[in-house]
């Protein structure tokens, strides 16, 4: 698999593009307000894109999405509760091919009801759900709190430690990190009661 992050936008934002090395299929998760970045990594690769992935519907995240799908001749997939124009649904626990590669989504909702990240061999992209030192917010429309404590605290603390963690914005203080180092230094998956998860989350 190839694997490029790329900053995008005024608002920090990381796209990526993933590539099935044999077969030159490709993948874009959240373009942001402009894909142009990402489209001269494909065409540097000479690689086709098949899927336009978001992990969410916000629009620092999805805006270019539809634009990059209908240029590139791709499909864009969503979760099936987003408000962003999709081709595909997104269940969680499904599987989606690309080439040799198996692209698994993890339904997480918490910062928004569609929030998912998608697991890719040993990368897991965790869009706003999950930071490096940090978690998304859950005080905008559509946040929910109990969902992002089952998100973090159930969901994503049974996956594997070793897993790479590829977010959707540079705020930490690396580009990406890993399960095991997040569980050991990231302060908003420490263990907590969903009323300690609460009062977190309620601190400024």
């Amino acid at each position: 698999m190839l694997l490029h992050q790329v900053p995008l936008g005024s608002t920090r934002n990381f796209g990526y593009v993933i590539v099935d090395e044999g077969s030159r299929r490709a993948a874009v998760i959240d373009p942001s307000f402009s894909a142009a970045p990402l489209e001269a990594v494909l065409d540097e690769l000479s690689a086709r894109l098949e899927l336009v992935l978001l992990t969410h519907g916000h629009r620092d995240h999805s805006a270019d999405a539809p634009g990059l799908a209908r240029r590139r001749g791709a499909k864009l997939a969503a979760h099936g509760t987003s408000e962003v124009p999709h081709d595909v649904d997104l269940r969680d626990g499904e599987a989606l091919a690309l080439g040799a590669l198996s692209v698994s989504v993890l339904h997480t909702p918490g910062h928004t009801p569609d929030s998912c990240c998608f697991r890719v061999g040993p990368a897991l992209f965790t869009g706003d759900t999950l930071f490096v030192g940090e978690c998304g917010r859950v005080d905008l429309a559509g946040g929910d709190v109990v969902a992002m404590h089952h998100s973090l605290l159930s969901v994503l603390s049974a996956l594997p430690a070793d897993l790479e963690v590829w977010p959707g914005h540079d705020y930490g203080p690396t580009p990406s990190s890993t399960l095991g180092r997040e569980r050991e230094t990231n302060y908003t998956l420490t263990p907590r009661t969903l009323d300690e998860f609460r009062a977190f989350m309620r601190e400024p």
